[in-house]
This record gives structure tokens, C-alpha cells and sequence, in this order.
């Protein structure tokens, strides 16, 4: 009987983790960053000890409930460096990374941060490396226009964060027509392409 108490000990806490993790995902998905730790364990039914056990800082766990996506936000800008032409690189970047973003608020902000000891800044680095590179070559090819910068594309992400709507298929359809207005103002020589479809959103009360 001994025997058994260290190995479901471990097991406990691996899936105390694993909850906790699932229920963070979704929570700063849906309500962004600003959703309590000790509403996170409450959620995760765990007690708040069990949970800075885990995760001694909000930036630990949110290191760890983003590093998926940040895997997948580099996978998307890898993509983009390998298109033959740096335009079409660049634009298929931009509307996956705000489709991306539509979809999950939390990881809007955190993409936009700077969180040295997260466990994905590595990957981060090197995918802003890419971004970088990708962004030279769209400029010396002509369409990007010379005086684009990073903080630029920041700045479309942030604000289409804050794209609120009742249906995850509607925020991705207000992000395309928002990707589609931000690539027109990024080029060189803007062509008053068609947009995609305009989508009714809720209006805030002040």
C-alpha cells in the first residue's frame, strides 16, 4: 500500500498540472490575461497552494499555456519565408497571425510582450529573426513600402485583439476584412483590391 503512494502522488499532481494548464487555455483564449490565478485554480478545482506549486508566477503559467501557439505562430511565419515571393509570404503571415490572434485574445497580448523566462522565448526570438528577414526581402521586392516597421504589424495585432464578437467564425470574419484593410495600407502602391465581406459586431457601451 506504501508502495502505491509516491507513483499516484506523481500522478495527482500531473493531472492537477494538465487541469489547471486546460483551464488557463481556455480562459485566456476567451477573457484574456486579466482572469485571476486564484479564479484559474477555482475553475481547475484546486486549491490556490496546489496551483503556485505548479506555477509560482502568472508568467510561468501563462509560458506554459502559450507555448503550443507560439509553436504554431512559428510554424506560420516558416511558411511564409519559404513562398517564392515575399509579398505573398508576407500577406499569407499576416491574415494566418490575426486569424490566430481572433481566435485567442490571451495570446494576442502575450505574442505583443516581452516574457524573458517564458519557455517559448526562444522560439519567439527566432520567429521574429524570421519575421524580420521576411520583411526585408517583402521591401526590396517592391510591394512592402519602405518605411513599414515591426512595431507596425504590432500594432494591426493588438487592435485586432480587441475584435469582439458573439461566435469564433465571426471574430475570424471581422479579422480577414481587418487583415485585408492593414495589407492595402502596408504596400507601396495600394490597389484598391475587394474586401471580404463586411461583419456586424456589437457596439460597446461607453
Amino acid at each position: 500500500m506504501t508502495a502505491e503512494v509516491g507513483p499516484r502522488r506523481r500522478s495527482d499532481a500531473r493531472d492537477n498540472r494538465e487541469r489547471i494548464l486546460a483551464v488557463a487555455r481556455l480562459a485566456f483564449a476567451t477573457e484574456g490575461l486579466d482572469v485571476p490565478l486564484r479564479e484559474i485554480a477555482r475553475r481547475a478545482e484546486v486549491g490556490a497552494a496546489t496551483l503556485y506549486r505548479h506555477f509560482a508566477t502568472k508568467d510561468a503559467l501563462l509560458s506554459e499555456a502559450f507555448a503550443e501557439q507560439m509553436e504554431t505562430c512559428s510554424a506560420i511565419v516558416a511558411e511564409g519565408l519559404a513562398t517564392p515571393d515575399p509579398w505573398q509570404g508576407f500577406r499569407l503571415v499576416v491574415e494566418r497571425l490575426m486569424e490566430l490572434h481572433a481566435l485567442d485574445r490571451g495570446f494576442a497580448r502575450v505574442f505583443t510582450s516581452r516574457l524573458p523566462e517564458a519557455v517559448f522565448a526562444a522560439d519567439r526570438d527566432r520567429t521574429l529573426r524570421m519575421l524580420l528577414e521576411l520583411v526585408g526581402r517583402a521591401k526590396k521586392a517592391g510591394p512592402l513600402r519602405r518605411d513599414f516597421v515591426i512595431e507596425d504589424l504590432s500594432l494591426a495585432l493588438m487592435a485586432n485583439e480587441g475584435i469582439r464578437a458573439e461566435s469564433p467564425a465571426t471574430r475570424v470574419a471581422a479579422s480577414r476584412r481587418f487583415a485585408a484593410l492593414m495589407l492595402q495600407s502596408f504596400m507601396a502602391d495600394p490597389v484598391a483590391a475587394p474586401l471580404p465581406p463586411p461583419v456586424r459586431l456589437p457596439l460597446t457601451r461607453a
